[in-house]
């Protein structure tokens, strides 16, 4: 487990440069996941470390195995200086740690819910799982382990988290995407649904 995490540390240290802030949160019966912070320009990341350390299972499987299935991180990237968004380090670690303890498997496109605002005045309570390989490649593990994934979040407002479940997570990011919404804004409205 440590050398599958200094791995994806190593390899978020090559894409993201240097963390200028970490954070550590253990919740009973989990590993420990850690928030690192990086600053690129206006822009504020976040990325987990922990959630890798095992793998991903189905929660109706009969038996877990220790090695092979999914592996990910999560990558959170916001403007900084607009909101209070250095709350948002225990939100995160809270879904980092959701697939230990609710069995969830994290893949592109679900929704993952936290209940209350990401940080301070938020209009986001829940994130959209992007695809993977844009901002920091994936890491390739020796078989049979699966790569680690390092997976983007999108805040959602309510609204849209709710069109979502309808419509698909496709449709939203066309929304997006067609209404040149800013999704790095941490104080931006829903954007304009039908």
């Amino acid at each position: 487990m440590g050398e599958i995490l200094a791995l994806v540390e190593a390899r978020l240290l090559t894409a993201l440069g240097e963390p200028d802030a970490r954070a550590a949160v253990t919740f009973l019966g989990t590993d420990r996941i850690e928030v690192l912070r990086f600053v690129d320009g206006d822009v504020v990341r976040y990325a987990t470390l922990g959630m890798s350390a095992q793998p991903m299972a189905d929660p109706t499987a009969a038996l877990v195995d220790p090695v092979k299935g999914p592996r990910a991180e999560l990558v959170l990237s916001v403007r900084a200086g607009l909101a209070d968004t250095d709350k948002v380090l225990r939100p995160l670690a809270v879904l980092a740690a959701s697939p230990q303890v609710e069995g969830v498997i994290v893949a592109p496109g679900a929704s993952l819910e936290v209940g209350e605002p990401l940080w301070p005045g938020a209009p986001f309570s829940s994130v959209l799982v992007a695809e993977p390989g844009g901002l920091v490649e994936d890491l390739e593990m020796d078989a049979p382990m699966e790569p680690v994934r390092f997976l983007p979040l999108l805040p959602m407002t309510h609204n849209e988290a709710a069109w979502k479940r309808v419509r698909g997570a496709q449709e939203l990011q066309e929304r997006w995407l067609s209404f040149g919404t800013d999704l790095r804004d941490p104080l931006r409205g829903s954007v304009a649904l039908d």
